[in-house]
């Protein structure tokens, strides 16, 4: 890596403003693409994450006590600083997760814009004057920031997710202390040098690096943790749900998706391929709200299936750091065993392979972007989130029947469909059992609105106004024996 800023690569994790070097025993960090190690990064102890909560409730006590502005001001330095060295951010994250380095760029971008929004939001904390019933009374609700908050991140957004959770939580007045993935630490301690630089007091946010049960067994069981906020799988979300429940900590939990994408017979069939392009071979397919399942209207199937294959076609899969590659690896050998497990077993059962099918030749952990129709609900692949490359169509005949198989899943994430019809558009909105809705778009996600799921999906917003209400806590006040 060759980085204008090479500090902002750092092999430390972050205690409290106090750098906690790797060490020749630590967390070791390597290429998707090519298997190179790049660096390791520390164990954090049960011991070192006892002190890393101890010291954000410490910090906690002064930092809510900044004004609004002031924390917006704050947040606002950070976002500077992102946009500032987007470019050794970028390429930090394309040597440690794979995206190809456009894609990189852009995430940088996405997640600089949470900081920017609740920069703003900081200043829009309101509350509420009530009627009182008696006319010696006076009743106010006043907003107050929860304390100390736990954030668990995945791998695929390394830097996204980071700022769409502690960016809220410091506009409200909390302190975090923030566990990145193993696969990707290295994109969060650089997001960390420059929050430093921003000048966030010691204490106010915490990167702890390691293994994810020592260090989220800790965080759960500490009562200093008010809130806990988890991106990643459902079972690991139901765990930590359980274990929330000795402390009664609030929780935001952004889990599996399994995504319909729904081309109805009306719809513009080129804008419905191109918003299948954009929605599925999005990092590779490694987002918890890419389409995972396509249901297509037998009128328009054969047109749809045939441009959306040749556009896949020209989809150019190699190393991240290729100008020309637009699909990167999947992020470990686990991902390229499940993506190949599921297409073979829909092939095996009758599935048709209209383009790729198998693993790819620019390395071990690359896999062919792939459509596969005639595939039925017998498949393994058409009820599990594939987490890659793969197109799986289904054919229907009517709206309910597109609706029904929609919503046969116990997961409610997001959901996307195209249509000319106001009427049609309107009722399956409504009629759709998932948290965010696509009607003629394939790129959803946005600082300004609210993200998350239904059912087993989760619960919580993250982004918008709603996003910072859930780092918020309302308190009644009143008054009484007022003459």
């Amino acid at each position: 890596m060759k980085l204008s800023r090479p500090d902002l690569f750092r092999e430390a994790a972050y205690l409290a403003g106090r750098w906690v070097p790797a060490g020749s025993e630590g967390l070791a960090v390597h290429n998707p693409s090519t298997g190179e190690l790049l660096g390791y990064v520390p164990y954090i102890s049960a011991a070192e994450t006892q002190e890393a909560i101890a010291k954000a409730d410490s910090a906690f006590q002064s930092y809510k006590r900044l004004t609004g502005k002031e924390r917006a001001s704050l947040l606002r330095r950070w976002y500077e600083l992102m946009i500032e060295h987007r470019e050794d951010l970028a390429i930090i994250m394309t040597a440690e997760q794979g995206k190809p380095l456009a894609e990189a760029r852009g995430e940088i971008d996405y997640a600089a814009a949470y900081l920017e929004w609740f920069a703003e939001e900081a200043k829009r904390v309101y509350g509420d004057t009530l009627l009182a019933p008696k006319s010696t009374q006076r009743i106010s609700v006043i907003k107050q920031p929860v304390g100390v908050c736990a954030a668990i991140t995945p791998w695929n957004f390394p830097s996204a997710m980071i700022t769409r959770k502690v960016g809220p939580a410091l506009a409200a007045g909390c302190t975090v202390v923030l566990k990145p993935a193993q696969q990707t630490p290295f994109s969060a301690i650089a997001l960390c040098v420059l929050a430093e630089e921003a000048g966030f007091p010691p204490g106010t946010i915490s990167v702890l690096t390691g293994k994810a049960a020592e260090i989220g067994s800790e965080m759960l069981a500490s009562s200093r943790v008010r809130k806990l906020s988890f991106t990643g799988s459902t079972p690991v979300g139901k765990k930590l749900m359980a274990a929330a429940a000795d402390t009664v900590k609030k929780l935001s939990l952004e889990l599996g998706g399994n995504a319909p994408f729904i081309v109805f017979g009306d719809a513009d069939i080129d804008a419905a391929v191109a918003g299948a392009m954009t929605s599925k071979f999005r990092n590779a397919g490694q987002t918890c709200v890419c389409a995972n399942r396509f249901l297509v209207h037998n009128d328009c199937h054969e047109e749809f299936v045939s441009k959306l294959a040749a556009a896949v076609a020209n989809l150019s899969t190699g190393d991240g750091f290729d100008p020309q590659s637009t699909i990167g690896p999947l992020i470990d050998e686990k991902a390229i065993e499940k993506v190949s497990s599921l297409v073979d077993e829909a092939r095996e059962k009758g599935a048709q392979v209209r383009h790729g099918g198998h693993p790819h030749s620019a390395g071990k952990l690359f896999y062919t972007p792939t459509v596969l129709t005639e595939v039925t609900p017998e498949m393994s692949i058409f009820h599990e989130e594939i987490f890659g490359p793969v197109v799986i169509v289904q054919r229907f005949s009517d709206d309910a029947e597109a609706v029904r198989i929609a919503n046969d899943t116990p997961y409610g994430l997001a959901a996307y469909f195209y249509t000319r019809n106001l009427n049609r558009a309107l009722r399956v909105s409504e009629e759709l059992e998932f948290g965010i809705v696509g009607i003629n778009e394939g790129a959803i996600s946005t600082e300004v609105a609210p993200f998350g799921g239904v059912k087993e999906s989760g619960f919580g917003k993250e982004g918008s106004k709603y996003g910072l209400e859930e780092y918020l806590e309302k308190k009644y006040v009143c008054i009484g024996n007022v003459n």
